[in-house]
């Protein structure tokens, strides 16, 4: 287990381009569902209702987040490659994950959205060229432009941030 349990596989570190990063990551994209659904698998309703650390989210919370986190990002990625440096629209995680649908829905609904919005995501950006990958997209909060290539790592990094928090909770408690 990592020192700080906020980060079990460190904070996401950006990479220049390459080929063989844009392979990896795009990896990451697409098999993030099964990597989740693997992550919660056996979980009982009390284990999914246990938060991965000390105020952080439930496990259930964590899988709702992904899902919410992952279709605005999926839309950013389209609205940088269709439009000239939009500004993105923020959304407060925290309050989406006290809605009503995280604490009554059960966790194979994300899981069912994750797997096709993952597999469209990997579809849509597999093909695109060096240069789309620099598009950029004003993000409001960090006040800058930030690329499709750092979302893209950001986002497979997103994804196996929060499978580990559910795999270091396991392994802490024994699951």
């Amino acid at each position: 287990m990592t020192e700080d349990p906020r980060y079990p596989i460190g904070k996401y570190e950006p990479r220049p381009f390459s080929e063989e990063q844009k392979q990896i990551w795009l990896n990451d994209i697409k098999y993030l569902p099964e990597l989740l659904e693997h992550s919660i698998l056996n979980l009982d309703a009390d284990q999914l209702d246990t938060p991965y650390r000390e105020g952080g989210w439930t496990v259930k919370q964590l899988v709702h987040h992904v899902a919410d986190s992952h279709m605005n990002a999926y839309i950013r990625f389209k609205l940088v490659l269709t439009e000239d440096n939009p500004t993105i629209k923020t959304y407060d995680e925290k309050k989406w994950a006290e809605l009503d649908d995280v604490k009554k829905l059960p966790t194979n609904v994300s899981l069912t959205l994750l797997h096709a919005l993952h597999r469209r995501w990997y579809e849509a950006f597999k093909n695109i060229s060096e240069v789309d990958w620099q598009r950029t997209a004003y993000h409001p909060l960090q006040e800058k432009n930030i690329s499709l290539w750092f979302f893209l790592g950001m986002y497979a990094w997103h994804g196996k941030h929060h499978a580990a928090h559910i795999t270091e909770l396991r392994e802490k408690n024994k699951w």
